[in-house]
């Protein structure tokens, strides 16, 4: 069945896929962003259906509330370039928590919604080796974790006086076209279009599990579309972790050239986890969800696609 759909953030990275794939499915979606990273032609939607709005404006999210009457809230706007949140902690809280607050409040007030999912991520998650599940113990290392902590701490209490199932999807690593932030994809893929054979990276070894936008967003859809009643919370991975040396790899086998990699000091991360790996069997038990998107299959996109050099 069709609904009405109200993507915050809709115009950014994952957003911008989400957009594209519930429309596909025959939903009437509105889009609400401020585009202070996102891009207006990315949302995918007319006019009248996009709402440029701060999260943080009470009174001009309870507006586009009003326009859009929406069935189902996802709310994915934030601030989560990590280095970013870094350098502007005041910033990255004000938007990805009180920002959240306006737009619970006003999905709680308005009337016509019937499910809410938001966005978290998993760098909620500790230090550790292995794959974590969602009944992992919780332990953000950065600003973004810990905002993002507080969103599901809001998102739960939402649900709790609001009776309003709730899921929250913590993302892992996303890539894919139409990146807005220079994260590890979008850095090389704009480094190989510009002719660069000698990379400039930071910390190769870490590794992290790295989910097409595409299928996130098939993952969220069918989350949305299992009727689950209450407050839950999944892991939005592919499960399977990869080093920046091999990305770099997937990169030359699509090339069929050979890339060689400086360490730039100033990419470096100081503090840098070497592992972030999802257990997605929850998501994959409660929905019959499965990654359809290769590593090596994305890459190849990317380097058919246009990007600001």
């Amino acid at each position: 069945m069709s609904k009405k759909v109200l993507i915050t953030g809709g115009a950014g990275f994952i957003g911008s896929a989400l957009s594209k794939h519930l429309q596909e499915l025959g939903h009437d979606v509105f889009v609400l962003d401020n585009l202070s990273f996102g891009r207006r032609q990315l949302a995918g939607v007319p006019d009248d259906r996009f709402f440029q709005c701060d999260i943080r404006d009470r009174k001009g999210v309870y507006e586009v509330f009003d326009a859009t009457r929406p069935n189902w809230v996802l709310h994915l706007a934030a601030v989560h370039f990590i280095p970013y949140c870094n350098q502007h902690p005041a910033e990255a809280a004000d938007i990805n928590i009180n920002g959240t607050i306006s737009v619970l409040d006003a999905a709680q007030t308005k009337g016509s919604v019937e499910q809410v999912f938001v966005a978290s991520t998993a760098a909620v998650y500790p230090i550790a080796d292995g794959a974590m599940d969602e009944e992992h113990e919780l332990g953000p290392m950065d600003i973004y974790g810990t905002t993002k902590l507080a969103t599901e701490k809001l998102a739960s209490e939402f649900h709790l006086r609001s009776q309003i199932p709730t899921i929250v999807g913590r993302f892992f690593n996303a890539f894919g076209p139409n990146e807005t932030n220079p994260h590890l994809f979008p850095e090389i893929q704009r480094q190989v279009l510009a002719d660069a054979r000698t990379l400039q990276l930071g910390n190769l070894d870490p590794k992290r599990d790295y989910i097409h936008t595409e299928d996130m967003s098939c993952a969220m859809s069918a989350l949305l579309g299992q009727g689950i009643k209450g407050y839950d919370t999944f892991n939005i991975g592919r499960g399977i972790e990869y080093s920046v040396r091999e990305v770099v790899e997937a990169f030359e086998r699509q090339l069929g050239e050979k890339l060689t990699i400086e360490v730039d000091q100033a990419r470096v991360r100081k503090v840098e986890r070497m592992h972030l790996l999802a257990d997605v069997r929850k998501l994959k038990l409660v929905t019959g969800w499965e990654p359809n998107w290769s590593i090596d299959e994305g890459v190849a996109t990317l380097l058919k696609e246009d990007v600001d050099l």
